[in-house]
Formats: structure tokens, sequence, C-alpha cells
């Protein structure tokens, strides 16, 4: 940083209270900003990190029109789940508030009232959807259709999540409502807009000239957005959930989602803080930094920024907002609506204890500068070759050999060698770019360079060998020992911020307290001290585990196979005569194997009541060849002879694709003769 600031203010994206958190934020957003926090904290810095649930968004009142229930009861579900499962997770807000509480009502209401005294905005009666089977205007998540850009369908009126693409919803394609599937019709409504090109000149200078530093996917989408040339936005929505809009004439009216959640940062802070919150918000020497996923850039660094400077009244512009990329889930793009994630209250039930490994694989893998991808085969490995082999191990090494000749007592060291002497600047040329690393919001390096301090202790364990030592030079070991505690004293700093957990445990058997980042590199733990009994940081994650994950994705994917399903369209006609001319019959399985050299061909040998007759039917994925053994199936029985792997094959077996993409086989539902015609 150029500049020295006083205090830090860090705010995170208000997550939709319409569902739980999954890897996905916690991998943008959560756990990044929980690692800075904790690291000013270490800092002895003035630091507060504010969060909360946003709680109008038109996806919550979705999900309550489908469930049949009120939006107040919504998110009054989620906004527990996702508050509970951020504090197992170690995730350390200050404040973890909500935007349905009285203080946010009342600070967004005011927000938007001091704007509209001052004629910030503008006013304007424009054509909206509009649902005439429901009797209301369509905010832009109420509208889906066929998105312009990509063609997919199940575009929403303001993105297209298949693409990206922030749209209208006079974009769509085919718009209908979301609410009952009817086609949308345009009808006249008024709204209040802020005019975000009143500020296009003071948001250029701000960004493109002042805030170079910023990440390269904010900075350049912030730019592309200029360049076009900002446009009004509007602040208002004809709803009924939200927080009404504060004037006469505004029946039916609440403030836009994206007008009153980021005032929820401003409301948690004077929650937090009711006496000193304007120090955070308004004092030039308080850093404020954003932390969001790249999907909120623009409502973050245009948006919000334009809504601060119309208010005025001395509030100050974020000094960073570091954005990450999307974090996909097996190769495939994590989506609410198709239940493709890994939600957090979830692993945390079904991995106890293992918060710390979750933390590490996301920061590991984290999608900093392009999309990433989460793997239940990567968070394994990472467990047992990093956490277990190499930070766990060098730990228990260090504790273990110190109980085992000094009882748990650090040892006096002797002379320092030269061994001592590389050990102490490896670990300060580790420190100082792990500091850099934090400092520029480079978390996955930062976390290398946490990890390269373990390394170094596995390294000088293994080169100076105290469990040979000890039968000669017990003086020798004693130097190794207490210097290789101390290497864990290290780590139990520098992993704090990333494995919070773990390094709390470590700094308990060290008899640590009140930890610092100015520990690192000086020795903290005296000689004398009585350490405590060695405990294993991490233990390994069995396949057994991870089958069971990769089962449950396996499912969701057929569940979601057969939601989405959609009947081939129809061939083309054909007549009577023609169809009777296919001889359908049933014939009894006498025999079935698997066909050498093919993982797709079964060999059938057919009675079908005149002879028998060998038929192959490529089902071979989807049955066990012995349980097909007696059984019935139709066929064709007249279709002309052809060799399939070698193998004549007079016939076709029926079978139906279902949804899930398994062939199921056609067969009578009760048994007749073999040879029956089907008619």
């Amino acid at each position: 940083m150029e500049k020295n600031f006083k205090r830090t203010l860090v705010t995170t994206a208000l997550p939709y209270a319409n569902g739980p958190v999954h890897i996905g934020h916690l991998a943008g957003v959560y756990v990044p900003a929980d690692i800075y926090t904790r690291y000013l904290r270490l800092q002895g810095r003035d630091v507060v990190m504010i969060g909360g649930s946003d709680e109008h968004g038109v996806p919550i009142t979705l999900k309550a029109r489908k469930e049949g229930v009120t939006p107040q009861d919504i998110v009054d579900r989620y906004h527990a789940i996702i508050r509970d499962s951020m504090k197992e997770l170690g995730i350390s807000f200050d404040i973890y508030s909500r935007t349905t509480s009285e203080i946010h009502n009342h600070t967004a209401s005011e927000f938007f009232r001091r704007l509209y005294d001052n004629d910030k905005f503008t006013v304007a009666t424009s054509l909206q959807p509009y649902d005439e089977q429901a009797g209301e205007f369509l905010a832009d998540r109420y509208v889906v259709g066929t998105c312009p850009r990509c063609g997919k369908d199940g575009a929403y009126g303001d993105q297209c999540e298949a693409c990206g693409t922030s749209l209208n919803a006079t974009d769509l394609i085919n718009p209908r409502s979301a609410l009952t599937s009817a086609p949308v019709s345009m009808r006249e409504t008024t709204h209040w807009f802020l005019p975000l090109d009143r500020y296009e000149s003071d948001l250029r200078k701000w960004i493109l000239e002042g805030h170079t530093e910023w990440k390269t996917n904010v900075y350049g989408q912030c730019k592309s957005w200029l360049d076009l040339g900002l446009q009004p936005r509007a602040v208002s929505r004809d709803l009924k959930w939200g927080v009404p809009v504060p004037v006469e004439g505004a029946e039916g009216k609440v403030l836009y989602v994206w007008f009153d959640a980021p005032i929820g940062y401003i409301s948690n802070t004077k929650e937090l803080l009711p006496d000193t919150w304007e120090t955070y918000w308004k004092d030039p020497e308080t850093r404020i930094i954003n932390f969001i996923g790249k999907d909120n850039i623009v409502f973050h660094c245009i948006v919000f920024p334009a809504m601060l400077m119309a208010y005025g009244d001395g509030f100050q512009l974020p000094d960073n907002v570091p954005a990450n990329e999307f974090l996909n889930l097996e190769g495939d793009k994590i989506s609410t609506s198709r239940n493709w994630a890994v939600w957090l209250h979830e692993y945390l039930r079904d991995f106890p204890g293992r918060q710390d490994t979750l933390r590490y694989v996301l920061t590991a893998n984290a999608p900093e500068t392009k999309d990433n991808d989460f793997t239940w085969a990567d968070f394994q490995a990472r467990n047992n070759n990093e956490l277990v082999a190499v930070l766990g191990n060098f730990v228990n090494r260090a504790m273990v050999l110190t109980h085992k000749y000094f009882d748990g007592v650090v040892p006096q060291p002797g002379e320092l060698t030269e061994a001592e002497t590389k050990v102490a600047a490896e670990v300060e040329a580790a420190k100082n770019a792990l500091t850099e690393a934090i400092e520029t919001f480079h978390f996955r390096e930062a976390l290398k360079q946490a990890m390269e301090i373990a390394r170094i202790g596995n390294r000088y364990l293994q080169e100076s060998e105290p469990w040979k030592l000890a039968k000669t030079d017990m003086g020798r070991v004693a130097t190794i020992l207490y210097t290789a505690v101390n290497l864990c004293a290290d780590l139990a700093v520098a992993c704090e911020p990333f494995l919070p957990f773990a390094a709390a445990r470590l700094a308990a058997m060290l008899r640590l307290e009140n930890i610092s980042w100015s520990m690192i590199g000086t020795n903290p733990v005296a000689p004398g001290t009585q350490l405590g009994t060695p405990e294993l940081l991490f233990e390994k994650i069995e396949d057994e585990a991870i089958a069971a994950q990769m089962k449950r994705l396996e499912d969701i994917k057929k569940q979601n196979q057969i939601a989405n399903f959609k009947p081939e369209p129809q061939a083309p006609e054909i007549d009577f005569e023609t169809f009777e001319k296919a001889d359908l019959r049933v014939g009894t399985v006498l025999e079935c194997e698997k066909v050498k050299k093919s993982n797709k061909i079964l060999k059938f040998l057919i009675d079908d009541g005149m002879e028998k007759r060998i038929i192959v039917s490529g089902i071979a994925q989807h049955y066990d060849p012995k349980d097909l053994v007696g059984t019935q199936v139709c066929f064709i029985a007249n279709l002309a002879p052809r060799k399939i792997m070698g193998i004549e094959s007079r016939g076709m077996i029926l079978s139906a694709m279902n949804a899930d993409g398994r062939l199921v086989l056609i067969a009578p539902r009760s048994e007749v003769a073999a040879g029956a015609q089907i008619k």
C-alpha cells in the first residue's frame, strides 16, 4: 500500500437468503475476505469485517412462491443456515446481519429520501413486463426466455447464467413469466432512476486513473462499462417484497435490490458500531475493501460508488474491490437451480472437524485470475499429500521428538550452525513473500509461502537427523529441536489466516498466547516451556468418503436429467401399411453374454417360439447379462440380418432411452408365449 491508513473496513458481498452458501461463494468472497481480515488482526491493525444476508432479492420471492410460504419464512430459514455455517467454518465476521432488520430499513429509506430531496434522481415512465394472468408487473428475474447472445433457454431478464451476459427483460427472445409461464405483455409504469451518466467522468477518473493496481478482471470490466457509456438505472421496482419507496405516490413500489443491498454494508456497520460507524465510512484515513464475485463487479464499482457520490456527506469510496472468477464443480458450472454444488452446511455435516481442509483447498485452488475447478479427487489429494504429509508431518515429528528426548520441555539451544542460519534466512524470505502476497490479495501465493515454512522444517529435520545424533550429541539435538519447535510457532502464526482451527490447536500445544505477525522468525517459544501433548493436526481422508460424495453428485446429475427431459421430436409420419411390415414379437432370453473387445454390446440367444436366434444389442452398460437370462424381451423379427462385431444379428431388441440416459428394455408386463406377435 502506498498510503498508511488508520483503519480498514472489510465488506463481503451479501448472499441471497434463498438458499445456503456453496463452495463457489466461499472461494469467491468469504474465505479470501477472512484470510485478509485475520492477517490484519495479527498485524495489530484496526479492522472490522462486515457481512450479512441480502433478503430482498427476487429469487427469494420466487422461492417463497414455489414452496407456498412467505418471503419472511424463506429468509429466516436461510439467514440462520448461512450465518451458522459461516461461523462454523471460521469466517470471522465482526457482524453478520440482514437487510430485513429495522436499522437497515431505516438506513436504506433515509438514503433514498436524501437523494430524492436533493433531485439526484430522474423519473421516467416506461413499458415494463407484465403478467396478465398474475395481474402484476414482473421484475427482471420474473422474466425468463431465450438468451439473444448464446441461444440458451432459461435466461433471466437481468442476466443469462449460461454465458454471464447482463440483459434487460426486453432483450430476451420469447419472454415469459416465471410465475405462470404466460407470455409477457408490456405496460406503462413510473420509476425513479439513478442517472449514472452524471457520474461517468468522476468514475472514470477514480477507477481508470486512480486505481490501475486493481485486478485486471475488475479494472477491465469497469473500463468496458465506462467505454460503452453509462445509462440511467432504475432504483425502484413494482414489487410487494422489499424496502418500500419512501415517497408519496409510490405505493406498491420497493427499492431495487441492487440499490437496497449495498446500503446493507452501511446499516450493518451502524448496527455494530452505533456511535463510531461514521469513522469507518467517512474518514479518509479508513481503507474500505469490498470482497465480491465477478458477477457483482459493475454494482460495486459503478452503481454503489455513484450512489455514494450522489449522497455526498463525506462517504468514502472503496480503495480496492478484489473479485475472483467462478469456481466450477467437477467440470460443470455450479448452479443453485440444478443443485450442482457443494453446500457448506452439508459439507460440515459430512466432514466434521475438517473446516481447515475445505479452507485450504479453496484457497490453494482459488479462481483468482480465471475460472477454476473443484474436484473431490483434488480435495482428497491436497489433504493427504499436503496438509497431512507436509504440514502435519513436520509438526508431529518436531513435537514427538521433543517429548521423546526432553520430556516435552523445550531445550536450551547450543551454538547455532550454518544450518540454523540458513533456516532463519529461508523463513524470513517466506514471511516477506507471504506478507507481500496477502497485502496484494494474492492468497494462493500467500498460502504457498505459508506452507513453504513447513517444507523448510521437513528439510531441516531430514538433513540434521536428530534421531541419529541422540546417540552421540544431545547438545546438538537440543539445538535442532529448539529450532524445530520454533518453526512450529512460525507456522501457528503464518497459517492462522488460512487454517485457524489447526493454528489454534498448534498454538495451544506450544503454549503460545496472543500470537502476532511479528512473532514469525523470532523464536517465541522459550527454553523451559512445557509443551502440550502432541496431537495430529490433520488425518487422511479415505476413498470411501470421496466415493460417497461422487455418488451424491451422480445422483444429482440423474435427477437433473430427469427433470429436464424433453422427448425427441416425432419422426415423419408413415402409413399403416408400412407399419404392418414390421414383425414385432416376444422372445425368451436363453443365454446372454458380453461381446469380447466391446464394453457396449451384449450377445443374446433368443427363443422366438420357432427356433433359436442370435441378436446383439448395445445395452451392456445398463444391464448385467446374467440378470437377463430367463427374462422376456420384445424384438423386431423380420429385420434384415447384419454383422456387428463379427456376429450376425437377426433382429433388433426394443429398448427406451430414459430421461436419466439409461436404456430400459421393453418387455411384456406378464409372461407370454415365446414368439407371440405384438399387435
